[in-house]
């Protein structure tokens, strides 16, 4: 499986007025959107800044949680025991999500899927790429999870166990990755530049340091 382009700065207008020709769920969007400002309850302006606000933010967000833990033990506890309350403690808002942190070990590596629609966890990790709401990439890596990371360049020994997790409306999972060796006297930021989306997603590994 070959990964998509992200589309990190989509036209909000341009996607509301071709909505009609994209399926029901845009065109139910757009009649939700259009009968909450007719109400009076929210404003175009409202929308637009909504956009905006979902459209600046990307996966850094996540990297940055993963070099903390990568650094400080003990919010590395907390962040597994408590994905949403480590974001929060970052300065990073996820509202009342429930967000379970996997830890990748040598012996387990952790891959997040949605298998009915596209759940992911936007606030941390921005917009969700193509192939993770594809169907093939829904439908396949559950049943055969080895061949689709490897379709990533993601190899892993036959020794590691693979596991899957179904994402759903209230709950979102994210990867902690298992950290480069030779990082040791890398900063926060240096390591924060190591982890990649896929990464935090499950499909990839964190980079090696150059």
């Amino acid at each position: 499986m070959k990964e998509a382009q992200v589309d990190a700065s989509p036209d909000p207008a341009g996607s509301r007025d071709k909505s009609r020709d994209q399926g029901y769920y845009p065109r139910m969007q757009t009649a939700v959107e259009a009968l909450l400002i007719l109400k009076g309850i929210i404003s175009p302006a409202d929308v637009e800044r909504e956009v905006e606000k979902m459209a600046g933010r990307d996966y850094r967000s996540g990297a940055r949680m993963v070099a903390r833990a990568w650094q400080d033990p003990g919010y590395r506890l907390r962040l597994l025991a408590d994905g949403a309350a480590a974001a929060r403690e970052l300065g990073m808002d996820v509202g009342q999500l429930r967000l379970i942190v996997l830890e990748n070990t040598a012996q387990v590596h952790h891959v997040i899927v949605c298998t009915l629609c596209s759940c992911y966890p936007r606030a941390l990790l921005g917009i969700p790429p193509g192939w993770y709401k594809s169907r093939e990439y829904r439908s396949r890596v559950v049943r055969e999870p080895r061949a689709i990371l490897s379709e990533f360049g993601t190899q892993l020994p036959e020794s590691v166990q693979i596991r899957v997790h179904d994402s759903i409306a209230d709950q979102r999972y994210m990867v902690l990755p298992l950290r480069p060796e030779g990082t040791e006297a890398l900063d926060e930021g240096a390591l924060a530049s190591l982890v990649t989306r896929d990464s935090l997603i499950g499909v990839g590994l964190a980079r090696l340091p150059e």
